[in-house]
């Protein structure tokens, strides 16, 4: 989820993004990973946007990879492959508070061959810079901040003051998903009105998921709960519990606890 709201944010408000890390509101359109390569590196995780003159390639992550350096050396080869004349700008952003070096690597070395890139650890950032730009908003409460929940708590507001119901509602719910790598869910849901979310692609996305995921939890639970019928079906016709353990797919200890609730059921 985190991927794809930082996916989204910086695909809806590039020129948020090119501001910020580019110095210059131009405009940026996506650039589909496949144009670079038929087999691209974990492409759900990747953002390329671009102008006439340079590609922003963006990696957005909550836990530190090892293989972070070479993903960006191996795009930037693409990249010059298919656009030799463009100029491209790598940043990889962490989200999350982390101890591991990891998030100190800016270069890839092999043998003879170096190449550097950028990265951003949003809790060093002063929070200030996502305040003046709503594409930026939701990461406001990831920087360097001594109160998280205040800075929470002025977003929530500058968030209120958008005229646009649908940026507002799609700056809100995005802040939300975010603001739950640091603080309360309980927090944020009574700094962050749900009424200002539900217009919102992202918000819609989270119900829906947890609408698939109830599903699943449900068909899993109804399945369980018949072969527990039948089991306790098949021990009171005397079945032995390794052959019930085979037709229902229960565990020997399942079984057993059915077995030991039927003679207790029994004996009062």
């Amino acid at each position: 989820m985190f991927d794809n709201v930082c996916k989204f944010l910086a695909e809806s408000f590039s020129s948020d993004f090119a501001t910020w890390l580019l110095g210059e509101p131009i405009t940026l359109t996506q650039l589909s990973p496949s144009e670079l390569s038929l087999e691209p590196i974990r492409a759900d995780a990747l953002i390329l946007l671009q102008s006439d003159e340079v590609i922003l390639h963006l990696e957005f992550q909550t836990v530190p990879k090892a293989d972070i350096p070479f993903r960006m050396n191996d795009y930037r080869l693409r990249a010059y492959r298919k656009f030799p004349h463009k100029q491209m700008r790598q940043v990889v952003i962490y989200l999350k508070p982390t101890d591991s070096e990891l998030v100190y690597q800016t270069e890839f070395v092999l043998e003879n061959s170096l190449h550097r890139f950028e990265v951003i650890r949003l809790w060093e950032q002063p929070t200030e810079a996502f305040f003046n730009s709503p594409g930026l908003l939701p990461f406001a409460a990831l920087s360097q901040t001594n109160d998280q929940t205040r800075t929470l708590e002025e977003v929530a507001q500058i968030i209120e003051a958008i005229n646009d119901t649908r940026i507002r509602s799609n700056v809100a719910a995005s802040t939300a998903v975010l603001a739950g790598l640091v603080l309360n869910k309980d927090v944020i849901k009574r700094i962050l009105r749900s009424d200002m979310m539900r217009e919102s692609v992202i918000y819609q996305d989270i119900l829906q998921e947890g609408l698939e995921q109830g599903l699943e939890q449900g068909l899993e639970q109804g399945l369980e709960q018949k072969a527990q019928e039948i089991a306790t079906n098949m021990l009171n016709e005397g079945v032995a519990i390794a052959l019930i353990v085979r037709v229902t797919g229960l565990t020997v200890e399942q079984v057993q606890q059915l077995e030991a609730q039927r003679n207790h059921n029994q004996a009062e």
